[in-house]
């Protein structure tokens, strides 16, 4: 490679901003070279022990960081204390131990073999959030692979003591819990995507973050000058002056316009016409209610339940549920908190909802189906975020109807529900808005007949555009052609949009088309009452809609529906909004 040619990489923005520093490599071998080795009846015993003392060496060194955290990092706080059940979790421990004894494998073969099974069937599931899972059985499987090979543990993060942008394969929770945010400027992994928790921890702690770029660690030189725009995804190397000069602007620009955004955040999202919509945030962990409010979010506008299944190796019980939507509703009242019903591949790791492997789970016993069919399952939760109710403004969410039966049926249970805790005197509230993903076409296409039950929906555009367009979001030869612009699923959002609105139901939309402000315009114009996104998003979206006037949108709407390819519909954007543009985000 030319060492004195600016080059521009491209990777997946995965916390917005702009940093200029001198790269900084981490851990760059990493554990992945074991060696396997077969082992006699007689140290059988003794290897499994071995296995067990790396696994006690690894929780403590996880008690240390979590003893070290200040209350800052509540979220990392959660995500190492999941990391620590993990190291005891039956398909990992008890797992690995039995194929050291089954196979007469030596301990690291045996938790390589088997940590890579389980990773491998969470990189399976379609859901991205759910996907990238995997990557936590990976470092805590790393953190005790390093402490079986009696090799240096992840060098100590915090102990850098010079102003850099870390250069990583991968970092761990563990790892970005440790960053002093006078010294990383920001950082550039080779795995991961917006949904990993790296990059959720990036944002949280809004530090400037690239991920997935290919071959980070070989082509970065430590201590060579590089530019980090998160906000596009682009890692620049060899920067030029001119590059230096502009990126030192737009640099500055963001930091001006985010501390903006942020003082303003707490306004409402009215247009200059004088029409306020709700602007929410998405959340998957309890600790994520603080970002929500600290960035001016309405409420909680999807509250994913999933995460308190996947933490543990057994089901939640409900009043281990009835606590956790409690304290949500607590912190965010009186604001909305709509909560979504277990939304899960029926092939998960657990083994009280694992039932057999699937060669498409996200096409098999998913969500709403797996509820149907396991009702007392479903009946626990719905029993929990009934009491959860009574404690503020509770919204539910049924997620993957594909069609009429199955929103009747998902009713009369949630009826039964009620109708139980009435007879047992527990105290609860079934005067509750009730809703339901748009996610499928099928749903899309009969939402005039789906109206007819539920007080609102909630367009999942990233389920709704992946099945519309049969695009597979993980499959990076065609993940280009995901495109929420596309004519057709603006012509299917308008379908449900009017379809809701001749029956008084309200339209709320939850997936990442509704946190980018270049699309707030044409959801203004298809009617969209309510908009949720990951909580930094929210600033700059309230910021969009207090410029947008809604009135005469028609011949703007008549003009989006005339093109015919996701180019044409941006360019008529830009060509009507774009001094807005230059104003809010472009930076």
């Amino acid at each position: 490679m030319n060492d004195t040619h600016e080059i521009a990489i491209q990777g997946i923005g995965g916390s917005p901003g702009i940093c200029i520093g001198k790269a900084y490599l981490v851990d760059k071998e990493g554990v992945d070279v074991v060696r396997q080795y077969y082992l006699f009846d007689k140290d059988l015993s003794e290897e499994i022990e071995r296995f067990k003392r790396a696994v006690d060496k690894a929780s403590q060194e996880l008690d240390a960081i979590i003893s070290s955290l200040s209350g800052d990092y509540q979220e990392q706080l959660f995500i190492l204390e999941t990391h620590k059940l993990l190291l005891k979790d039956k398909k990992l421990y008890e797992n690995t131990c039995k194929y050291i004894e089954s196979n007469h494998i030596n301990a690291e073969w045996a938790l390589k073999k088997v940590s890579g099974n389980i990773k491998q069937t969470f990189q399976q599931m379609n859901d991205p959030y759910l996907s990238e899972r995997g990557s936590d059985i990976g470092h805590v499987t790393d953190r005790i692979m390093h402490n079986l090979i009696g090799g240096k543990n992840h060098e100590q993060i915090r102990d850098i003591n010079k102003r850099v942008i870390l250069i990583a394969k991968d970092l761990s929770p563990a790892e970005t819990s440790q960053i002093q945010l006078h010294k990383i400027q920001g950082f550039i992994t080779e795995l991961g995507g917006k949904t990993s928790h790296t990059s959720i921890i990036a944002r949280t702690l809004q530090v400037p973050a690239v991920l997935g770029v290919n071959h980070a660690t070989d082509i970065i030189k430590s201590d060579s000058i590089i530019i980090v725009d998160g906000t596009k995804g682009v890692v620049i190397l060899n920067p030029s002056e001119e590059s230096l000069i502009a990126y030192e602007e737009k640099k500055n620009m963001f930091e001006r316009r985010r501390k903006s955004m942020m003082r303003h955040s707490e306004l409402s999202a009215k247009t200059p016409d004088g029409l306020e919509k709700k602007v929410m945030g998405n959340i998957e962990l309890l600790e994520e209610v603080v970002s929500v409010l600290d960035h001016g979010g309405d409420g909680v506008g999807l509250y994913r339940t999933e995460f308190l299944y996947m933490a543990k190796n057994e089901l939640p019980s409900e009043d281990q549920l009835f606590e956790n939507y409690k304290e949500v509703v607590d912190l965010m009242f009186p604001k909305p908190v709509t909560i979504r019903t277990l939304d899960i591949n029926g092939d998960k790791p657990i083994p009280e909802m694992y039932e057999k492997s699937e060669t498409n789970p996200v096409l098999g016993l998913r969500a709403i189906r797996y509820c149907l069919k396991r009702p007392a399952i479903f009946k626990t939760q719905l029993r929990a975020i009934l009491r959860a109710a009574d404690y503020g403004t509770v919204r539910l969410l049924f997620p993957m109807i594909s069609g009429v039966q199955e929103i009747i049926a998902a009713k009369t249970l949630l009826d039964e529900t009620a109708n139980e805790l009435t007879k047992e005197k527990v105290p609860f509230n079934r005067n509750i808005d009730v809703g339901m993903m748009i996610e499928v076409p099928s749903a899309a296409i009969l939402s005039d007949m789906m109206a007819d039950y539920v007080d609102f929906f909630s367009i999942g555009t990233n389920d709704l555009i992946q099945y519309t367009l049969a695009i597979d979001r993980g499959n990076q030869d065609v993940a280009h052609l995901f495109q929420p612009l596309h004519p057709a699923i603006i012509r299917m959002v308008k379908t449900v949009s009017e379809a809701a609105h001749k029956k008084g139901v309200k339209v709320f939309m939850c997936g990442e088309m509704a946190a980018d402000p270049f699309h707030v315009p044409i959801l203004l114009a298809l009617g969209i009452d309510e908009f949720s996104m990951n909580p930094p998003s929210i600033p700059a979206v309230k910021s969009m809609i207090r410029k947008v006037n809604t009135k005469s949108m028609e011949p703007f709407m008549k003009k989006i529906l005339e093109q015919r390819s996701p180019n044409d519909v941006i360019q008529v954007v830009q060509d009507h909004y774009g001094d807005i543009f230059q104003e809010t985000i472009n930076f």
